[in-house]
C-alpha cells in the first residue's frame, strides 16, 4: 500500500491571534526586500524575498511527501478576470498581491493551466521569478477552457503531456513541484490519466502527485498506481459532500486541500458564522478558515483574493485558536 507521509505541527495559540507577531507583517507593501531584476522578459520585474515576520506560518506546517509548506495557502485563480478569463486589468496591483502572499509567509499556491487559461500561470511567474526557497507551486492539468463559461474535462495521457508541457515553460520550471489531475474525463479511463502522471513522475517532469474532485473510490485506484500525497475537493462550512474523502485523508496521511472554502457570500453571511464572528470580534472569513484549520490536522486551505487586505485578513486566521464552544456551534 502506498502512503503519503504527512507531518503536522501546530502550535499552540490563543483566541487573540498573537497580534503583537501578526501585527509586524503589516508593513508597507514592499519594504527593503524587494528589488528590480530582469527576469529575461520585455520589462523589468520585481523581485520579492521572503520576510522575516512568518504570519502563515501560525498555523502550523504540512508535509506533501517530501514537502513541507505552511498550512495556509494561496489560490491564485481569483487573480484572473471574471470567471477566470483573461488577464487582470491591473497587472501591477495582481504582482503586489502575490508579493504580499509571499512576505505574509504563504509558501503554496495553487495556480491551474485553465485559469485563464494559461494566463494564471504566466502571471505567478512573471511575478516572484526567480522564486524565493522554499515556495512551492502547484498547478493542475485535465481541464480546457474552449470558451468563458466552459469547463471541460480532458484527461487523455496525450494531453496531459501537453498540458505539463506548457505549465513548466509559464512557470519557468524545470520540475512542477505538485502536479494535480484537475478533474477525472468520464470518456476516459481513470487509471491512464493518472498512469501518464506517473510516467511523467518518472521522467522528472513532476516531484508530486496530487488529485482533484475526486471519489474515495478513484483515489484508492490512483493510489495503486503511484504515490498521491494530495486531494483538492470542494469543502467550507456549507458545503460537506467531500466528508468521506476527508476522513479517507486522514485515514491514508494525505492533504486536503479544500477549494472554495469560504464558500462565496453566501457561505460567509450564514446565521451561524455571523453570530460567532460577532462574539469573538472576528471577521467572518478569518472565522471560516480557522475552521477549516481546526477541522482537520490535513487540512490546507488555499483561499484567494484580489484585495490585499482580504489577503491580510485571511492570514491572520493561521493564529486563531477556536475555543470548543466556538467549533461546536460552528458545526
Amino acid at each position: 500500500m502506498l502512503v503519503s507521509r504527512l507531518t503536522i505541527n501546530v502550535a499552540r495559540k490563543s483566541l487573540r491571534t498573537e497580534a503583537d507577531t501578526f501585527e509586524k507583517c503589516q508593513g508597507g507593501p514592499f519594504p527593503e526586500n524587494a528589488a528590480h531584476e530582469c527576469c529575461g522578459f520585455d520589462k523589468m520585474e520585481l523581485r520579492v524575498n521572503q520576510a522575516p515576520y512568518k504570519g502563515a506560518a501560525l498555523a502550523g506546517t504540512i508535509d506533501l511527501g517530501d514537502l513541507t509548506v505552511n498550512r495556509l495557502g494561496f489560490g491564485a485563480m481569483r487573480l484572473c478576470g471574471d470567471s477566470a478569463w483573461g488577464r487582470p486589468r491591473d497587472r501591477e496591483h495582481t504582482n503586489r498581491v502575490l508579493h504580499r502572499a509571499v512576505e505574509l509567509g504563504v509558501n503554496f499556491i495553487d495556480t491551474a493551466d485553465s485559469y485563464g487559461p494559461e494566463a494564471n500561470e504566466t502571471m505567478i511567474s512573471q511575478a516572484l521569478y526567480p522564486y524565493p526557497p522554499g515556495l512551492v507551486i502547484a498547478t493542475k492539468g485535465g481541464l480546457v477552457r474552449p470558451n468563458r463559461r466552459s469547463w471541460v474535462e480532458n484527461g487523455r495521457p496525450d494531453h496531459l503531456r501537453r498540458a505539463i508541457e506548457g505549465s513548466l515553460q509559464r512557470l519557468r520550471l524545470e520540475r512542477i513541484d505538485l502536479y494535480q489531475l484537475h478533474a477525472p474525463d468520464p470518456n476516459v479511463p481513470f487509471a491512464e490519466s493518472v498512469g501518464a502522471l506517473a510516467d511523467l513522475r518518472r521522467s522528472g517532469k513532476i516531484h508530486q502527485i496530487g488529485l482533484s474532485n475526486v471519489t474515495v473510490a478513484q483515489l484508492e485506484v490512483a493510489r495503486s498506481i503511484t504515490p498521491i500525497v494530495s486531494v483538492q475537493n470542494p469543502y467550507n462550512l456549507r458545503n460537506r459532500t467531500s466528508e468521506d474523502v476527508l476522513a479517507a485523508c486522514e485515514r491514508l496521511g494525505i492533504a486536503f486541500l479544500p477549494w472554495y472554502p469560504l464558500g462565496g457570500k453566501r457561505g460567509l453571511k450564514a446565521l451561524k458564522i455571523k453570530q460567532v464572528a460577532s462574539r469573538r470580534g472576528l471577521t467572518h472569513a478569518a472565522l471560516s478558515l480557522a475552521w477549516l484549520l481546526a477541522k482537520s490536522p490535513v487540512m490546507l486551505p488555499i483561499p484567494g483574493t484580489r484585495s490585499i487586505d482580504h489577503l491580510e485578513d485571511n492570514v491572520r486566521a493561521a493564529a486563531l485558536k477556536l475555543a470548543p464552544e466556538d467549533f461546536d456551534d460552528l458545526e
